[in-house]
């Protein structure tokens, strides 16, 4: 017995083709239009995130220009703060600076005695002990100098003295203490020691 399309009835040929048609379509669908769907969402979503990386991108790029300007800024401040606080401390340098301000203020200098350092987190104190010889009103310019010099230098322990032979140019004895300040280096060690 042969079984053929072509043996039932016309309504029972259409309703077979139907179901054989849907079949095939809800086939179709599970096995190949949902996958790809998934597979479709999740690189709509993998888009959408390198656009949100690709905008922040963007937005930094567009910022670079001002962050430069600001590094140059920061880096040209820094530079005028490292005369206000070296990195390095240099005993004649600081002799030779304290010796053109008493000059300037007719001031002697006896006595110059660096002190030992006295580090703090990120600088480091260095004590100088002074011996000046002059007048009262010489003093109190050269410390007027002192107050307006680039470089830190604050002064403390002051003790004066009448000389017993005064001069016209010499009247009393100063002893003081000048405290300059080192920026300690990267490693967090105190500025170096001073030069011979």
């Amino acid at each position: 017995m042969k079984l053929g399309l072509n043996k039932l009835p016309w309504y029972a040929q259409i309703t077979t083709f139907l179901v054989v048609a849907v079949a095939g379509f809800v086939v179709f669908h599970w096995y190949w239009v949902v996958p790809q769907r998934e597979t479709m969402a999740g690189r709509e979503q993998e888009l959408a995130l390198k656009r949100l990386d690709i905008n922040r991108a963007l937005q930094t790029a567009s910022q670079l220009r001002e962050f430069e300007t600001e590094v140059s800024e920061l880096a040209a401040r820094l530079e005028s703060l490292r005369a206000v606080l070296p990195e390095e401390r240099d005993a004649s340098e600081l002799l030779r600076r304290l010796q053109t301000l008493a000059t300037q203020s007719n001031l002697s200098i006896r006595g110059f005695t660096p002190q030992a350092a006295e580090p703090q987190e990120l600088y480091s104190a260095w004590p100088t002990h002074l011996e000046l010889v002059g007048t009262y009103h010489n003093l109190g310019e050269f410390f007027d100098r002192v107050s307006k010099f680039s470089q830190i230098i604050t002064i403390s322990d002051v003790a004066i003295h009448a000389l017993d032979a005064p001069q016209m140019n010499a009247t009393i004895r100063a002893s003081c203490t000048a405290t300059t300040f080192v920026l300690n280096d990267q490693s967090g060690e105190p500025g170096s020691e001073p030069a011979a």
